[in-house]
């Protein structure tokens, strides 16, 4: 039996980007993305539930999104959700992250000289197949967070 690891979210970057290199190389980038659900409750008052997610960009596409997105960009994210653990002082720690496939700048962007695009649903050009000869590190070592 096939089985699906897909996740698609769209969102509001709760900080700039972070762009980073792996030993060998690799750029990746953090964004943390915030979704949010409205609701009324049953007293009429209206509330609002914000969750946020920590997400991995990798190689080309990390370097556009350090370039391109900023605190409160929109973006559109496909990827697939990976849990890693390492041991916290005798204490093992589980955190799971998206790793993403495509990210897909909305609404206005804006380079890192304070250039705007005018652009309302900006993309920049795709930098041929993100995962083209990508092998992820052989361990989390070699990521450095």
């Amino acid at each position: 039996m096939a089985s699906v690891n897909k996740v698609i979210l769209v969102g509001n970057l709760g900080k700039d980007p972070e762009l980073r290199y792996t030993q060998s190389g690799i750029a990746f980038c953090s964004i943390s993305l915030a979704t949010a659900e409205h609701w009324t409750d049953n007293s009429g008052q209206r509330q609002e539930k914000t969750e946020w997610h920590r997400i991995t960009v990798w190689k080309k596409q990390a370097e556009n999104c350090a370039k391109y997105l900023r605190k409160g960009s929109s973006a559109y994210v496909e990827g697939r959700l990976q849990t890693r653990s390492w041991d916290d002082h005798g204490q093992k720690r589980y955190s799971t992250d998206i790793v993403a496939e495509s990210v897909k700048f909305l609404g206005q962007a804006q380079a890192k000289d304070g250039r705007s695009n005018q652009q309302s649903n900006f993309v920049p050009p795709p930098a041929s197949d993100p995962y083209e000869n990508y092998s992820p590190p052989a361990s989390l070592d070699d990521v450095p967070f």
